[in-house]
């Protein structure tokens, strides 16, 4: 490994860099001569060495004489997925616990082992049960993999999946979202901690193998592929009364002063929470469910919309009224928060053009307008109602060319304000009995519309990702919109060429609007941050240099914000800080006032 290592240095030291084939071609060459397996070399393996060395101050290490640049081009050129911190955080998906779900959609997985609608197969599923579905656990595991990967972890955003969200019991959530912050703050001490908490889970009785959970699930699901049971009943046959997950469920309870506590010492702590997503349906958002997802830290709500079309809401399950997904979507608005809408295509009754129809409507009527969306196409999943259907002939997926030509109109359609995060699930290619299959659907979609030649807009095909920027050449544009509660600005950092270097969304919420809402956190004449985001590669707190995070664009992009703000009438602005920039937000004059921090202006 230390000769390898060597290798790169001396590639390093005399080209001045070295790229991502060179060093493949480096490695080839170490292990070409290697009959076991075992020893060969991997960007990770080299990683992992290399930063053990780095942190022990090791003889070898000091021997190398090491620069900063000379460190950053190692970590640089052994950093394994780039792009998982591309975004400028670090991006951990965790999985809640199995629960009762009130809906029952056509197209949704009853996969018992996992929480409504995800399948466990899936990577984030893998990791959830493999760690008992404990949020800390999950955390711990995902931090050790980005580290040894390469990547920065100061900033972390944490996107929590499981069906819906507020379905979970009120003190599930709070002990949830404390033992997130708990694991971050933990830093290094988290180890210890972490096997001491499976022990714990195996002296219940729970199991974290794999093999050992298909065994313990396949009777009950069988019967739900049968059709002789729902995953409801099987999830009291599972994980109910007198099982070991009530033991469990017993001390998964935490105080609203531990989650404070654990919040606050966040703030400062050498990794911070930037970012909190949850997902739940639009019928469980109400003014009580956002202010108690403002409590837990939560910046971002991701809410399943699937379809406006109301005959395509009957078909497939979707049982919420049109107005009722207004009546959220305002909600989520006037609370601040980033609004992330999944949205499906193919699905019963759909055809290429109802769904092109219906996306429009979506992303351009005024009660919508989402900052984010999932646009992904349906599948069938063996156990679902939508099997029965398929069998009959009542539901088909399209063919390829009509499902790429179908997501290339949407794409183009999509305005620059929005970001297109997903267009597949992480659903595993042998559990989609019909449907796409193609895990590059994104890349074939991109290049059908480079084919037509037509201009593709959208937030996460211009970000500067891991290239680097002159901040001295960004633009700062400026696009504005209405929705049905709200004057919306979109403050965008631009390069020469229309790639976005950073974004800021205000929302400048109508009078009336508040004042019909009772109970709401805000009041009129207060402007809104809903999220202020810098891209590109994530950089250590305090550090500058080429990249574009901690170069002052934040901040101006803030001041920016106010101004409008403050000339449009508005004499207050809050913003939806989540806990990990309490501090910084404080440096620009907001205070802390209740679930947002607020400026005079």
């Amino acid at each position: 490994m230390e000769n390898a290592l060597n290798e790169i240095l001396q590639v390093l030291r005399e080209a001045g860099a070295i790229d991502q084939i060179e060093l493949a071609a480096l490695i080839r060459r170490h292990n070409r001569d290697i009959r076991d397996v075992a020893q060969h070399l991997s960007k990770k393996r080299l990683m992992r060495f290399y930063l053990n060395e780095r942190k022990a101050e090791s003889d070898w290490w000091k021997s190398q004489n090491f620069d900063k640049a000379l460190d950053d081009k190692l970590v640089k050129t052994l950093q394994v997925k780039p792009r998982r911190t591309a975004s400028g955080v670090a991006t951990i998906t965790v999985v809640s616990k199995p629960m009762p779900c009130s809906g029952n959609c056509l197209f949704c997985p009853n996969d018992v082992r996992m929480p409504k609608s995800y399948l466990s197969d899936e990577p984030a599923c893998q990791r959830a049960e493999r760690n008992f579905f404990d949020p800390y656990l999950q955390v711990a595991s995902r931090m050790k993999a980005l580290i040894e990967m390469g990547h920065e972890t100061d900033k972390v955003e944490i996107i929590v999946l499981g069906g819906s969200w507020t379905d979970y019991p009120a003190e599930y959530q709070t002990w949830f979202a404390t033992e997130l912050f708990r694991a971050l703050n933990d830093s290094e001490n988290m180890w210890p901690d972490a096997a001491l908490r499976r022990e714990a889970y195996r002296s219940c009785g729970i199991q974290d193998d794999a093999a050992k959970l298909k065994e313990f699930a396949k009777p009950i699901q069988d019967q739900i592929s049968q059709g002789l049971a729902s995953y409801n009943q099987a999830y009291t046959q599972l994980y109910g009364a007198s099982t070991p997950w009530s033991k469990v469920a017993a001390w998964q309870t935490a105080s609203f002063d531990e989650l404070f506590a654990a919040q606050r010492i966040n703030e400062s702590a050498a990794h911070r929470m930037v970012g909190l997503v949850f997902e739940t349906r639009p019928d469980a958002i109400t003014v009580d469910s956002l202010t108690h997802l403002r409590k837990l830290g939560a910046t971002k709500v991701q809410v399943g919309i699937q379809t406006l079309d109301k005959t395509l809401m009957e078909i497939n399950g979707r049982a919420v009224s049109r107005k009722r997904l207004e009546e959220s979507f305002e909600l989520l608005r006037l609370f601040g928060f980033k609004i992330h809408a999944h949205f499906m295509l193919n699905l019963a009754g759909a055809t290429p053009e109802s769904d092109k129809q219906d996306y429009l409507n979506f992303i351009h009527d005024p009660s919508f307008i989402p900052d984010e969306v999932k646009l992904y196409p349906c599948v069938l999943v063996e156990g679902t109602g939508l099997e029965k259907l398929h069998t009959s002939g009542g539901w088909k997926p399209y063919e390829d060319d009509v499902l790429i030509n179908t997501l290339a109109h949407d794409v183009i359609a999509t305005p620059p304000h929005m970001r297109i995060s997903r267009m597949i699930r992480d659903i595993s290619a042998h559990d989609i009995k019909a449907g796409n299959k193609k895990t590059n659907l994104r890349q074939l979609v991109e290049s059908k519309v480079g084919e037509e030649g037509l201009h593709n807009r959208e937030i996460r095909m211009r970000e500067i990702s891991v290239g680097e920027v002159d901040a001295n050449s960004l633009q700062l544009d400026c696009i504005e919109y209405d929705t049905a509660v709200s004057s919306e600005y979109f403050l965008q950092w631009i390069t020469p060429e229309g790639r976005i270097a950073g974004f800021l969304r205000l929302s400048l919420p109508l009078d009336d609007a508040i004042a019909t809402i009772p109970g709401l956190p805000v009041r009129k004449n207060e402007a809104m941050i809903r999220e202020v985001h810098v891209y590109g590669r994530a950089v250590r707190i305090g550090n500058t240099g080429t990249a574009t995070q901690h170069t002052g664009l934040g901040k101006a992009l803030v001041q920016r914000a106010c101004e409008i703000a403050q000339n449009k009438g508005y004499d207050r602005i809050n913003v939806i800080s989540s806990v990990g920039t309490r501090i910084y937000y404080r440096k620009l004059g907001f205070v802390d006032n209740g679930l947002y921090q607020t400026r005079e202006l």
